[in-house]
């Protein structure tokens, strides 16, 4: 049996493109313990840093989980539940045959997913979650570091 964990992953641009940062909570509800993690880029986008977010928490499992996933990110949550099976079947373009973007984080999410059993919980942002709120200040912070 695959144990499961709960991950909150946020992203955070200042400017799009800017300075960004990302950050994730790992939550083991079995054993109580607790990971945070974070770190950003001196020109990015932000919707590169909630990937980025996701794909650093999902990296960060040494075994296959079951992972829910709570994200603020209608973009990461559709793109993952949605969109994603189409864009592989399709050579990596959208129904509209454009080429999809941010393609090779989308690929990096592709092969994660397949390895671990993720569910998705969109969680609505500033809305004082606890675990959202962390990973925002943490992703700010970050991109503060690179001027944000």
């Amino acid at each position: 049996m695959k144990p499961q964990v709960q991950l909150y992953t946020d992203g955070a641009c200042s400017g799009n493109p800017g300075p960004g940062g990302w950050a994730y909570i790992l939550k083991h509800p079995a054993t109580g313990k607790m990971r945070e993690a974070s770190g950003g880029e001196a020109s990015t986008t932000n919707n590169r840093m909630e990937l980025t977010a996701v794909i650093e928490g999902l990296s960060a499992l040494s075994k296959p989980t079951n992972v829910l996933l709570y994200s603020d990110s209608k973009y990461v949550l559709d793109g993952l539940e949605k969109w994603i099976v189409n864009w592989k079947r399709n050579g990596w373009r959208t129904a509209s045959k454009e080429p999809v973007k941010n393609v090779d984080l989308w690929q990096a999410l592709d092969a994660m997913r397949l390895r671990h059993d993720v569910s998705f919980h969109w969680v609505k942002g500033h809305d004082g979650h606890p675990e959202n709120e962390r990973c925002d200040e943490l992703a700010v912070i970050e991109a503060r570091k690179f001027g944000g």
